[in-house]
């Protein structure tokens, strides 16, 4: 039987370490709020009254925590438990050059510490299901890999540098903000116009979201703005949004429309619309 803790039980910390008890692991918990934790008791999972409680003796140590700040706060508070072969994973989302710093100065100082944050979400992780990111020292990850695949359908290893994990989970969490204020926009829009939000998801049936999101983001990287739908004309559309959503609030067209209009005033409305993303600043083009 494995020993291990886990250090955060929200609502993603405590479906994993549900799942773990499940699976017959030995588990052990610890939460600054530590009513939340002892909701797992029926489960014959162990709360312990302090980080370092919770690891002595541990194989494998979960943070879920919030921030890089209570990262940082909750090793500290772990290590005079910490044993010399236990591995620190940590699933937090966290600040990538803070994640990177961190990442060198602990393992540098003995403590094996792998970033691994998680594309799960509650429900995934009780299945054991989901996405988990890897990046760091490889030989932490070969050691600690077996441990991680029953929690996720995909364990993806992206190389020593110690932050890119991080990164990706940004650009992935980006991604799903982002859509989902763009969807209540879209949802917004209809109202205006007395739709039903049901019947507006229908436009989803038209094309093919994902390859629209791979075709413009692979021009927006190749800074190749050939106009096929011309930005100015893509700022006219956003003002008939906002026009016909009215004196509803809108969560992110009145944003990218205050980009197309800087972006219009510096020379690029003739450009397609994937100059928006020109702050990338790839092929050699810098932002106006």
């Amino acid at each position: 039987m494995t020993h291990i803790a886990f250090l955060g039980t929200g609502l993603l910390g405590a479906a994993l370490a549900e799942a773990a008890a499940k699976r017959g692991d030995q588990v052990t918990v610890w939460n600054r709020t530590l009513e939340k934790a002892r909701t797992l008791a029926p489960l014959g999972v162990r709360v312990a009254p302090t980080p370092a409680d919770a690891v002595r003796d541990a194989t494998r140590v979960h943070l879920v925590l919030k921030d890089d700040a209570v990262v940082e706060h909750v090793i500290a508070a772990l290590r005079p438990g910490l044993g010399p072969d236990a591995i620190i994973l940590d699933h937090t989302t966290t600040q990538p050059a803070l994640t990177a710093e961190r990442s060198q100065r602990l393992n540098a100082a003995g403590v094996r510490y792998l970033h691994c944050p998680v594309f799960i979400g509650p429900a995934a992780a009780r299945a054991g299901t989901g996405t988990i990111l890897v990046s760091g020292p490889r030989r932490l990850f070969e050691s600690a890999k077996g441990d991680l695949a029953p929690m996720a359908t995909r364990v993806e290893y992206l190389g020593e540098r110690p932050d890119l994990a991080a990164v990706y989970k940004l650009c992935g969490n980006a991604f799903i903000i982002g859509i989902t204020a763009v969807l209540a926009d879209v949802l917004t829009v209809a109202a205006g116009a007395d739709v039903p939000p049901k019947d507006a998801l229908r436009i989803l049936e038209q094309f093919n979201l994902s390859t629209f999101i791979a075709g413009r983001g692979a021009n927006m990287a190749a800074a190749d703005y050939t106009a096929s739908f011309e930005l100015a004309m893509a700022r006219k559309d956003v003002r008939l949004m906002t026009e016909t959503a009215g004196s509803r609030p809108l969560a992110a067209l009145p944003a990218i429309a205050a980009r197309m209009d800087a972006l219009i005033a510096s020379g690029h409305g003739a450009e397609d619309m994937a100059v928006i993303g020109e702050a990338v600043a790839v092929g050699g083009r810098t932002a106006k």
